[in-house]
């Protein structure tokens, strides 16, 4: 097969889709692979790299669309890209339909096959969202904790605090996986940490694997209200798989909270979780609603491209190869959680919650 790796072109993306050794495992199975000129040098390799591997390095990205048979990203192609999609194109990337209807038309009317990481299941779990969301959940505390400073809006508090002075009280929405390492980083601070979820399972085993300053609470609007006024950085960490998410804190809820308070939404490429929540970018990564600071960045992880692309190589490129070798419709006839990664082909939604979120008709794949 012949496949391409575009250069990221979305504000401040400076992940790749493959690492020169994932091309090279590419290779190594008699595919194709073209990247375009400097895509991966903000994650720290080179064209060379990619050369070495078997690649052939084109100067625009479109030369890469216009050869390839897959299309490789990390995130969903913008508009300038819309049209270098092809009918009968297999894109294999972070889309997030459920949140931006304007790129689900676009890719209805290319006539593309789209697989999105995002919905790609294995035993439950989502493969190809637990890497982001373990940099993501990570980085959201020490992007909080940053704007907790006064310089930068914040209220003028140390997340741990020091000795003779409380430490910060986050609470973080969601137990998953990013709420697990928001968690995780939030403790190691020495924050005061609580997780509020729905499933009684989770946080059980929440409760057994966490340090002694991180508890739990079920999730539910009474209880978020009773922690706001105390707490001082909320993490917005809910996933519906493949689903916009619910507003879990509205913009009337935010009087709750004092003023330079932050609320952090790693959920915003399915929407977000406040209200009052936009997407907004590592150049302008946040505003104030209502003296409530608010950030926003749809793709966090980017921030720590080196990190996040070799993190994501690993979970991608099992698939990748599956894909490549077999075609996309023999490899989800053996591969289950590989079909539900299908969320669009030649124009007809095959992914049932995008299609409910915008009362679309559905068919099944």
């Amino acid at each position: 097969m012949i496949i391409g790796l575009p250069k990221e072109i979305k504000n401040n993306e400076n992940r790749v889709a493959l690492t020169p050794g994932g091309v090279k495992e590419l290779v190594k199975r008699g595919h194709t692979l073209y990247v375009q000129h400097t895509a991966g040098e903000n994650s720290g390799f080179a064209d060379k790299e990619y050369i070495t591997a078997g690649a052939t390095v084109l100067p625009t990205i479109e030369d890469v669309y216009a050869k390839a048979e897959m299309i490789m990203k990390v995130k969903e192609p913008v508009e300038s890209e819309y049209p270098l999609v092809r009918k009968g194109q297999l894109l294999f990337t972070y889309f997030h339909f459920a949140s931006e209807e304007k790129l689900l038309t676009a890719m209805l009317k290319s006539g593309a096959t789209c697989v999105a990481y995002e919905t790609v299941e294995s035993r439950g779990a989502l493969p190809l969202l637990v890497p982001m969301s373990e940099v993501a959940g990570r980085m959201s505390i020490q992007e909080g904790a940053k704007y907790l400073e006064k310089p930068q809006g914040g209220k003028g508090i140390l997340l741990g605090g020091v000795p003779g002075v409380k430490p910060a009280k986050v609470l973080i929405l969601g137990g998953g996986v990013v709420g697990y390492n928001a968690a995780v980083v939030a403790a190691g601070y020495g924050a005061d940490v609580t997780i509020a979820d729905t499933s009684l399972p989770r946080l059980r085993y929440l409760s057994e694997v966490m340090p002694a300053n991180v508890k739990t609470l079920y999730s539910s609007q009474h209880h978020i209200e009773q922690e706001l006024p105390t707490t001082d950085l909320v993490i917005g960490a809910v996933l519906i798989a493949g689903a916009k998410t619910p507003h879990l804190i509205t913009r009337d809820m935010l009087k709750l909270l004092q003023k330079g308070s932050v609320l952090v939404d790693v959920a915003i490429d399915q929407g977000g979780c406040f209200e009052t929540s936009r997407p907004t970018t590592h150049t302008e990564p946040v505003y104030d609603v209502d003296g409530i600071i608010h950030y926003c960045v749809a793709n966090i992880p980017g921030a720590v491209a080196k990190t996040s692309t070799l993190a994501l190589t690993n979970a991608t490129l099992p698939y990748a190869i599956q894909l490549a070798d077999k075609g996309w419709k023999a490899a989800v006839e053996v591969d289950n959680g590989l079909k539900k990664g299908v969320n669009v082909v030649d124009g007809q939604i095959t992914f049932r919650a995008v299609a409910e979120t915008f009362g679309l008709e559905y068919t099944a794949i």
